[in-house]
């Protein structure tokens, strides 16, 4: 289809998928790249995925969605994941209402508590849940299986990557 001369074109603005992420042993980072190539997938969407300790409130202020991407540790978030959101919290309070945002949880066990965590801090921060908690169980309950190095099983991939298509092309089409 042809613009007819004189009219003018209307470009849709880029938007930002912001991935925040903390790992231990690989599974979260493993999950957070599958959502982030995903999201990439869709031409009108930038991705930035950081590392809990290098994201902070302005990347929150810049991003039109989020991902919080988390491994379970003690039944909880990370500690680095909450440290994101206490240096963050309400410097951005307020100002990011009705953002879109889900979480991705890589458990050793069953993962609904460190998501549950996520959700009570997003909802305090007024952000729109746009799909329930991925939480992969790598069923890690030794010493030895919980600090080893993470890999995640491809279809548990696949379901991230999926996760983050479906986001990017939402924010893409102003759905979120």
């Amino acid at each position: 289809m042809t613009t007819p001369a004189g009219a003018a074109q209307v470009k849709s603005p880029r938007k930002t998928l912001l991935i925040v992420y903390h790992t231990h042993t690989g599974g979260t980072l493993q999950m957070a790249r599958a959502a982030a190539d995903g999201a990439a997938r869709e031409p009108a969407i930038d991705v930035r995925l950081l590392h809990a300790a290098q994201a902070g409130p302005g990347d929150v202020l810049a991003a039109d969605g989020m991902i919080f991407a988390t491994p379970e540790n003690l039944a909880a978030m990370s500690g680095l994941l909450k440290d994101f959101f206490d240096r963050s919290y309400y410097a951005v309070l307020d100002r990011i209402n009705g953002r879109p945002y889900t979480c991705l949880v890589c458990a050793g066990s069953d993962g609904s508590n460190a998501a549950r965590q996520i959700e009570r801090i997003c909802a305090g921060w007024r952000l729109r849940l746009i799909a329930d908690a991925l939480i992969v169980c790598t069923r890690a309950q030794t010493p030895e299986d919980i600090l080893r190095d993470k890999r995640i099983d491809p279809p548990d991939l696949e379901r991230c990557t999926d996760l983050g298509a479906a986001f990017g092309a939402g924010l893409a089409m102003g759905i979120y």
